[in-house]
């Protein structure tokens, strides 16, 4: 049991970040991330709803019928992002403007789907809670990683505030969405390479 935590817990970290490793949640991914600012803000609203829906879906596993499980687990997705978005809106109101429709669309990522059927339903609540937080802080580490490059080399500044000085030349072309898929191509060229040379081998599941 303690091995089959800490695989989990980790796996989300390296082996099985999103957006590099799944390659999953691409869209928020290259449209939220023209700042460090707002990728921290999407992804840790993601694995908010990752880790509460995670819990309940493997709660009510052995409850919810076959033929309807997609369906249900869209139902409890849509609750916790509903939930999300208006503690957002009153909370972190400039933010959520930010994000717009991104938010919302997190009831059909990929990312949070795919644990539901993938995981969560096949095991007990705590170690799915545990693999939504591994799984939701990969992805929130990714997209902060994605929109500070950006927003570095694309505006001199990170998280709003200038870091390279009067003289830099940004490359605006990074904030731009060439500039985002330009960004995710290049790190998941460096981890693939980085995994290779450490004799790494993939993870499923």
């Amino acid at each position: 049991m303690k091995q089959k935590f800490t695989a989990t817990l980790t796996a989300g970290l390296w082996k099985r970040i999103p957006p590099f490793r799944l390659v999953l949640g691409l869209c928020p991914s290259l449209a939220v991330t023209m700042s460090a600012e707002n990728g921290l803000g999407m992804g840790l609203a993601t694995a908010f709803v990752l880790i509460l829906s995670n819990g309940a879906i493997s709660s009510l596993r052995n409850v919810i019928p076959a033929k309807v499980r997609i369906a249900s687990y869209i139902v409890i997705i849509a609750t916790l992002v509903s939930i999300v978005e208006i503690l957002m809106k009153a909370y972190f109101f400039p933010l959520s403007v930010q994000l717009g429709i991104y938010i919302p669309l997190i009831v059909v990522n990929c990312i949070v789907l795919g644990r539901a059927e993938g995981f969560a339903s096949k095991n007990p609540p705590f170690i799915s809670m545990v693999d939504g937080l591994s799984v939701g802080t990969g992805y929130a580490i990714s997209l902060t990683l994605i929109g500070s490059v950006r927003e570095i080399l694309g505006a001199g500044s990170w998280f709003g505030i200038p870091v390279l000085g009067e003289s830099f030349e940004p490359m605006a072309f990074l904030v731009s969405a060439p500039g985002a898929f330009m960004t995710i191509g290049t790190l998941v060229a460096l981890q693939n390479l980085f995994s290779r040379w450490r004799g790494e081998k993939f993870i499923q599941g």
